[in-house]
């Protein structure tokens, strides 16, 4: 008998290797179908006697991932509707890569998880301070507060040019603060030179920001203080004092110099005028008393008596109406006469006021006195 005969021999109807008819190698095929029945386990089947299956949810199923599948699209066209405001302005990147068209106020969809949208208002007037310390022209230590105010107007340079647009505004306003105040001096900051170093440093900010592409427009500088350094800020308070003085009594001299000045010229000219005239009334007296004492002599010449008693009498007149002094000639007796002294001292300080008048009327009188002397050679 063989081997592997059936029965007979010691193996008792088993193969000589030792009865391996139920413990052989694991067939293939029952694996694989236990592998098939446990997934159908876990996506809601089971398996049937004859290997078959069957849905667990049975005709729903379908309709219920369709439902599922229309949720999810819902979902994801409703993330992707944005809304932008009327003063924002914004930047959209598609798969990291910038569109050149900037979104306008609106209402707005994008795919999500492809595009990413980047919204900044650009209407919003922003302001950042600026506090520093540093050396003037003439190498004095200054003490600068200033604010700076700007708007963004480029959203696409603004958002991507620079990794941060603020903190080189600040770098920016830093440089050209120094770089001004380096080129003036410690008075004309502190005084009127402020309206200046703010146009200046507003200028220069916006050229750095020009060149860097941040998209930022700076609309005003304010200058909000400017002081020495709290250690000497009472020595030059003083030095400021002092100066407010010396322009305050300087302008006091200016006044009190355009005051006297005009008096003293007006003066002056009036002291040329009453010389210039008293020399024309010189020269015209002396003209008139030769002139009358030529027509005096020429009328000598011809009644030296007559002439010699008419001047006596005249000289007489004259001598006695400023006298103070009254001479009476009474024929005979002693008559009672009533004089007015009153009368006759007012007459008299009245003829010695006139005195000037009468020297001024000499000519005149001249002649008239020719002329008397005229009528009485006639008679």
């Amino acid at each position: 008998m063989a081997w592997n005969e059936p029965g007979g021999g010691n193996n008792g109807g088993k193969d000589p290797w030792g009865g391996r008819n139920d413990d052989g190698p694991p067939d293939l095929d029952e694996a694989f179908k236990k592998l098939r029945r446990n997934l159908s386990q876990m996506f809601g089947q089971s398996g049937g006697a004859g290997g078959g299956s069957t849905s667990f949810l049975g005709p729903f199923s379908g309709t219920i991932f369709s439902l599922i599948f229309i949720a999810l699209i819902l979902l994801y066209a409703v993330m992707g509707v944005y809304t932008v405001d009327q003063q924002e302005r914004g930047v959209v990147l598609r798969f990291g890569k910038k569109i050149d068209s900037i979104v306008l106020p609106g209402l707005h969809w994008n795919p999500p998880l492809i595009d990413r949208v980047l919204i900044e208002n650009v209407t919003r007037v922003r302001s950042r301070p600026h506090d520093s310390e540093m050396l003037t022209e003439d190498e004095n230590i200054v003490k600068v507060k200033m604010t700076v105010q700007y708007v963004i107007d480029n959203v696409i340079d603004y958002k991507l040019n620079v990794r941060d647009p603020d903190k080189s505004l600040y770098q920016a306003t830093e440089s050209a603060l120094r770089h001004v105040v380096g080129s003036m001096e410690l008075t004309a900051i502190l005084t009127e030179g402020r309206a200046a170093l703010a146009l200046d440093v507003k200028d220069r900010i916006q050229s750095y920001m020009n060149n860097y592409g941040t998209g930022i427009k700076v609309t005003q500088v304010n200058i909000d203080e400017t002081a020495p350094p709290d250690a000497v800020r009472e020595a030059f308070d003083d030095v400021i004092k002092a100066r407010e003085d010396e322009v305050r009594l300087r302008n006091e001299a200016d006044a009190y110099a355009n005051q006297i000045v005009p008096e003293a010229r007006g003066e002056g000219q009036r002291l040329l005028e009453q010389a210039t005239a008293y020399k024309e009334t010189v020269i015209a007296q002396s003209r008139g008393e030769a002139e009358r004492f030529n027509k005096l002599y020429e009328e000598y010449r011809l009644a030296p008596s007559v002439t010699k008693s008419r001047m006596y009498i005249d000289t007489i007149e004259s001598v006695m109406s400023n006298s103070t002094k009254v001479m009476i000639d009474v024929d005979g007796g002693n008559n009672l006469l009533y004089l007015p002294l009153d009368k006759i001292m007012q007459q008299t300080q009245e003829a010695t006021s006139s005195n000037s008048g009468i020297s001024g009327n000499q000519s005149n009188s001249g002649t008239n006195v020719n002329s008397r002397n005229s009528r009485r050679d006639r008679r």
